[in-house]
């Protein structure tokens, strides 16, 4: 028997995360945060310093991708994912910090792991290659913070449907 696919809509509550199981097809709605190895160490860098972050994590869920510029009458460019690994350094903060979800692809550090779990959260993966199939599913992009980065700077999108599948999920267990 074929396992259904899930629709959840973000941000998403931990109790939301905590029924999600490795190996889930889902389609996410909503909105999300897009940003990439320098948003990341801009916001270590602003919590090792106490100070604040220009967005709450809190539920959020994080999409590993710089957007590629939008075509003529298009909300957007190709935006497929970039390794997640190149952000495993600074995840375990952002996860103690209220971050609940990222996308990504390639597998994760044992220290990523055990934040997941620690922190009720979920890895979802995007596949390499399909980035202008996840560009037909988003509807709006707004630049947030960090605008001199250029391309990876921090973006809230807005999708529908977008097609993932757990990779990693809350009790800790992976697929990678």
């Amino acid at each position: 028997m074929k396992n259904s696919i899930r629709s959840i809509t973000l941000p998403m509550s931990k109790k939301i995360a905590a029924g999600i199981r490795v190996g889930e097809e889902i389609l996410l709605s909503g909105t999300m945060l897009v940003g990439r190895d320098q948003v990341h160490e801009q916001f270590q860098l602003l919590l090792n310093s106490g100070k604040e972050l220009p967005v709450s994590l809190k539920d959020e869920t994080i999409f590993y991708m710089g957007p590629a510029p939008a075509p003529n009458g298009a909300v957007i460019g190709s935006c497929g994912p970039t390794t997640s690994s190149r952000m495993d350094l600074f995840t375990p903060e952002l996860l103690d910090a209220g971050l609940i979800g990222m996308i990504g692809k390639g597998s994760r550090s044992q220290t990523v792991q055990e934040a997941v779990r620690r922190n009720g959260a979920v890895y979802f993966y995007a596949f390499g290659g399909c980035g202008a199939l996840y560009a037909q599913k988003v509807h709006s992009i707004e630049c947030i913070a960090f605008q001199e980065f250029g391309p990876e700077a921090l973006f809230r999108i807005g999708i529908k449907d977008f097609p993932v599948i757990a990779a990693m999920d809350s009790t800790g267990a992976s697929i990678l």
